[in-house]
């Protein structure tokens, strides 16, 4: 119960130097600072940080920086050189070699896909169009209800691997064949949305503070397999409800955003990822 307590007291404590670097990704985050905050020693900080988070501070830096350059790319109206030297590369040869690391592809690919909204939706084949054979890029589907063991992330989008990695560590030698990521609400509305890495386990699990039972709800949902890196989820799910969703003949129904994450990014390079993104929806009124 004591060690317990232990790791929790550490992660909370590292939980506030990783919040003061996502506050702002491009101060100059010295470990003797962020040590300070999380009430350690330097040389500890360093040593416990690592084992938490399962990176380095400099690799949670560089994660977050290259996140918001993301989203620089994303509004497309700064070059590839302008970002690069927004989230602090001297050159954008550097950026790129980086940028490619993170997300699978190129600084100027990416910006390239961003501007086509990741997926070209106005091609998507609505209900009930023939589409010759072809396996349809939105499939509607009927889900049941699931159960899922879940935890809470707390952070930037930038830092969700580490929600996922705690718990796989809270699964110790369970099966897990399943893995999920859920949102509620708008990510926009920073006061109601929440995310949850989960995973489906046949095995019985303890009681434990964090992990807690998330029930999904069965229902209807356009589902869109997306192949490439993590980073491009976001984007995609905002293209489905944006460009798609208005003329499909369905609307939004109230149940979490799903993400089903069908291989890993510790097996697999970023772009051989593949994730099926599920929109909840229901049949649009009329009235």
């Amino acid at each position: 119960m004591e060690s317990r307590r232990t790791e929790q007291d550490y992660r909370a404590r590292v939980a506030r130097a990783v919040a003061a670097i996502v506050a702002d990704p491009m101060a100059d985050h010295r470990l003797e600072d962020l040590a300070r905050l999380a009430h350690f020693s330097p040389f500890h900080f360093h040593r416990v940080y690592a084992s938490v988070a399962g990176e380095t501070v400099a690799a949670t830096v560089r994660r977050v920086r290259l996140a918001l350059a993301t989203r620089l790319l994303e509004g497309g109206t700064q070059s590839v050189t302008q970002v690069a030297l927004a989230v602090g590369y001297e050159s954008p040869q550097a950026f790129t070699r980086a940028f490619g690391q993170f997300t699978g592809q190129s600084p100027r690919a990416f910006q390239q896909q961003m501007s086509r909204a990741i997926l070209d939706v106005d091609a998507l084949p609505r209900s009930g169009e023939n589409n010759e054979g072809a396996a349809p890029a939105v499939r509607i589907v009927e889900c049941p209800a699931q159960r899922l063991h879940a935890l809470r992330h707390q952070g930037s989008f930038a830092t969700i691997p580490h929600t996922h990695r705690r718990l796989r560590l809270q699964a110790g030698g369970r099966v897990i064949s399943d893995r999920w990521g859920a949102s509620f609400n708008e990510p926009e509305d920073s006061a109601s949305f929440r995310y949850y890495a989960a995973v489906a386990s046949p095995d019985p699990w303890p009681e434990d503070a964090e992990v807690q039972m998330l029930d999904i709800p069965g229902g209807c949902y356009a589902v869109h397999r997306l192949a490439g890196p993590y980073s491009q989820i976001n984007a995609a799910v905002r293209a489905l409800y944006v460009r798609w969703l208005p003329a499909s003949g369905y609307e939004p129904d109230d149940r979490p955003t799903l993400e089903h994450y069908l291989n890993s990014s510790r097996k697999v390079s970023p772009a051989e990822l593949r994730t099926d993104l599920l929109i909840p929806i229901r049949r649009a009124s009329t009235s």
